[in-house]
């Protein structure tokens, strides 16, 4: 782990893995405040909840094309980019006059969103093979989730004094800006290049056997978990009211302690991913999820419901990094940013779809039978992993 930090490259990626985290959650403890301010605003409650799952939908449009642009045009240059685009539109929640002015800001966002994340995952398997593209995948997760952790603690207690102090916190971007251009370096793509070039431009045969099935996999998987998983940082500063609790540092409470347990978890990634194989490891994460939205339905106080939500935590951060380790390990190299492009599309694709699923089930059902709902979804999720990677653990632990 500590030879990473050796690596100006490796910290750059740390650095902009932290934005990632920022682009939805951080202003979930604001939404109550944000909805308030703009309560004259037609259809104020849903457009709210979307500020948070907004970035996700143009970030899913737009992150198959990212991939390909980052093949085609260079990753470090886009990864630069969308920094600053990152920093200066989400900064600008801070001052934007209305909700609608807010709300197109967020979908901007979502452009420098998916500019980021293809990027930085095609550099990860550029930069890294074998072994230690497993361990910085978990330490990258790692870094997401203690950034995360920080700032969303920061986000509650801005929120506490103003509904839109939160955006200020974007502008740390433009604070990690100076230093990615200094670390970064675009890999020697040339052999990769040329070897796509001998197999008819495609360059599939130099991936995995049948790999775009098991990415179609890794991408039905990972929407999945998102529109799930999404339903914390959308929900929770509505649910917590119904258990007795106002604050919206309770809620900030909540996507703490879910970024601290993924960020633990993610620590030991590696050593888990060795041990248990692509399919275990992917099937136990989904299974930890499902066990934290059941002990979520029965919870009647903040202690229990934390708990809960850490639980969440561990799990996905034991899925994320095996979906986006996946991608890299089975894709052709020169194929890696369209991986990144559709796994982050899904991702983001879920979070966005992700109210359009819990509003009407909260609304017909209650917050505990919807929590039931996602536990047997994701029990589900954990057997397709088992059956559809079961024939790769071998391969993957000695990858």
């Amino acid at each position: 782990m500590w030879p990473f930090f050796r690596d100006p490259r490796a910290i750059a990626l740390l650095l902009s893995s932290t934005l990632t985290v920022m682009s939805n959650a951080i202003i979930s403890p604001a939404l109550p405040g944000i909805e308030q301010a703009y309560s004259e605003t037609p259809n104020v409650e849903l457009l709210t909840r979307l500020l948070v799952a907004a970035p996700s939908l143009l970030v899913a449009l737009f992150a198959p094309f990212a991939g390909m642009l980052a093949d085609r045009f260079g990753r470090r240059r886009q990864l630069l980019i969308g920094v600053a685009i990152f920093g200066l539109v989400g900064s600008a929640g801070f001052w934007l006059p209305s909700m609608h002015w807010l709300f197109a800001s967020r979908l901007i966002l979502g452009f420098g969103v998916a500019m980021i994340m293809t990027a930085q995952t095609a550099l990860v398997g550029d930069y890294f093979a074998g072994p230690a593209r497993g361990r910085f995948m978990g330490l990258q997760m790692s870094a997401t989730n203690f950034g995360g952790l920080i700032l969303i603690a920061c986000a509650g207690w801005l929120a506490n004094h103003g509904p839109f102090l939160p955006f200020i916190l974007y502008a740390v971007a433009l604070v990690y800006l100076p230093f990615l251009v200094f670390a970064l370096t675009e890999p020697d793509r040339s052999a990769a290049q040329a070897h796509q070039a001998a197999h008819g431009g495609g360059g599939d045969t130099s991936g995995a056997p049948g790999w775009q099935g098991q990415l179609t996999a890794s991408v039905v998987l990972g929407a999945m978990t998102f529109i799930t998983f999404y339903i914390v940082p959308t929900q929770s500063a509505f649910y917590l009211p119904t258990i007795g609790y106002h604050d919206p540092g309770s809620a900030a409470l909540l996507m703490v302690g879910m970024t601290f347990a993924a960020g633990v978890t993610a620590l030991g990634y590696g050593m888990l991913r060795m041990r248990l194989g692509r399919a275990r490891i992917m099937a136990l994460g989904f299974a930890l999820m499902a066990l934290a939205f059941v002990v979520l339905s029965f919870a009647q106080h903040l202690g229990l419901a934390a708990v809960s939500i850490m639980i969440m935590g561990a799990g996905g951060g034991l899925i994320f990094p095996t979906l986006m380790s996946a991608a890299l390990e089975i894709a052709p190299p020169a194929r890696r940013g369209m991986a990144a492009g559709a796994l982050t599309m899904a991702v983001f694709l879920g979070q966005f779809i992700s109210p359009f699923v819990s509003l009407p089930l909260v609304a017909s059902h209650g917050f505990p039978n919807t929590f039931l709902v996602y536990a047997v979804v994701l029990v589900l999720c954990a057997l397709a992993a088992l059956v559809i990677f079961r024939d790769r653990i071998g391969a993957l632990q000695r990858a």
